[in-house]
Order: structure tokens, then sequence, then C-alpha cells
């Protein structure tokens, strides 16, 4: 009996935020899990989630300006997540340093010091469901900080769930989540990854005055004709910074290597495209 109590974990609530970090664009990266259970989208969550929260306030592309950050939300089996998130925590990693924001998250932040490390610890053989979110500069296109969320089982209650959880399962999206096992889990999973995101406040909030200096996007001169991918770099094996579905606009810079060709967004992000996804 002591060791079940043990293992069964406290429920889990969205963290609160005194003042909103920035704005935020949604995106769906490109490990999309939620299609294996037959969900669409968690964007819909994630945007509940930040209005639910305080902790950011939703991007409004019919105001000209630039979003704060990208969010990029994830999902999967945990060892997808975990190698996604892995990659963007060295990255993010390297500009806190760069910054000089590290060292002031982890004095800021309790237990900071154990959540800059907490996605190398992943491992084992069961496969959980998983989710990850990364903020990205839309000014560099450099992941300014990520979270991840797992769940084996969901602590969560949905029946006639109000308040936090009433708020961010409510709609069509949250509806289909709520009413699946896997959905359950999943949303589980995207408070976990919106909590170490948010975590990571006093650290973004260093980032926000180069963030919103970004001149908005040029008006758009290209569109993809097929969903594709945009890149970090002048490399398709390189991080993907977000999926592009066809028919979006984008504003090519000029820049072009091979096949790959430099583009910005509505959001202000900046990224390289395959030619050959354009018409």
């Amino acid at each position: 009996m002591a060791a079940q109590a043990a293992d069964k974990e406290p429920p889990v609530s969205l963290t609160k935020c005194d003042k909103a970090i920035g704005s935020v664009a949604l995106v769906d990266g490109d490990t999309q899990g939620w299609t294996k259970y037959g969900l669409s989208s968690p964007r819909e969550l994630i945007a509940a989630m930040a209005r639910e929260s305080g902790c950011f306030t939703l991007h409004d592309p019919a105001s000209g300006k630039p979003a704060t950050f990208l969010m990029n939300v994830i999902a999967g089996d945990k060892e997808e997540v975990d190698k996604s998130i892995e990659t963007a925590k060295g990255v993010a990693m390297e500009g806190l340093v760069r910054s000089g924001a590290a060292s002031g998250l982890i004095r800021g932040v309790p237990g900071a010091g154990a959540m800059m490390g907490m996605f190398g610890g992943f491992g084992g053989k069961k496969k959980v469901v998983a989710a990850g979110i990364r903020l990205i500069s839309p000014a560099s296109g450099q992941t300014v900080a990520q979270g991840a969320g797992e769940v084996k089982k969901t602590s969560i209650s949905f029946g006639g769930a109000g308040g936090t959880i009433g708020a961010v399962a409510n709609g069509a999206t949250g509806a289909a989540y709520a009413g699946s096992k896997d959905g359950q889990m999943l949303i589980e999973a995207f408070i976990k990854a919106f909590n170490g995101v948010s975590a990571q406040g006093p650290a973004l909030a260093s980032m926000v005055p180069a963030a919103a200096a970004a001149a908005p996007a040029p008006s758009a001169s290209a569109v993809t004709a097929v969903d594709t991918k945009m890149f970090a770099s002048a490399d398709t094996k390189s991080a993907t910074l977000r999926t592009v579905r066809a028919g979006t606009a984008l504003t090519p810079t000029g820049q072009r290597t091979g096949l790959l060709i430099e583009v910005s967004d509505s959001f202000g992000t900046k990224g390289w495209v395959s030619v050959e996804d354009m018409r």
C-alpha cells in the first residue's frame, strides 16, 4: 500500500502568472503524435492554457506586429518527444548562457537548477504519452525555452470538470481530447509542458524587449503549394522551426542555398523552405 501511494502523483494544476511574459503565436511542430489517436491539433487547448494561466497573450495577426515568441507544440511517444526536446534543450541553454539569463533563472526560480537538466533523465523502455513545447524567438529563429511532460496514467478528473481543467477542455477540440483516455493523458502532458515553459519566465522576460523590437514582416509574395517544414538553417537536417500548411503566404528574403530559400512568415519567424514546395 505504501509503495502504491508513493507511485501515485498529485493532481496536476496549471501554473498561474501575475503578468504576461509576452505574446505567442501557436504552431504545430514536426512530431504530431495526437494524430495517432484520431485527435486534431492541440493549439486550441494551448491557447486556453495561455489565457487561463495569464502567462502569455495570444498573438493578433491583425495588429501588424510580430509575436514575441513562436510557441511550437509537439506530442508523441516519450522517445519521440525526448529526442525533439533534447535537441532544443542544447540550443536554448546555449542562448541563456550567452545572454547571461541562465544564472538569474537558477537563482530566481526554486528548483530551476534541476529543471534545466530535467530532460536528460528520460529513459526506460515503457512507452508513455508525452508532449513538448518550444518557445522560438521570431527575431532569431532560435529556441529560447522548452518544456516537456509525460503521463503514464492521468491524475486529473475530467468528470464534470470545472475551473482550470474545464476552461482548457472547453470547445470542440477540448471536448474531443477530454472524451478519450489518450486525449486526457495528452491534456495533462501539455499542462506539464506548459508549466515547464512558464517556470522560465524570469529568463524569458529579459528577452522580450529585443523580441518586441523586431520589425514586422513585409507583405508576403510567395505561397506554399503543399504542407512543408520551415528549417532553422539552409539544411534539411537542421531543427524544424514549424510545419507550414499548404496555402501559407511567406516572404522570401532573397537568400538562397541550393533548393532552399530563406523566408519569413506572418509571425515574424525567419527560416528556410524548399523552393519545390512553393508555387
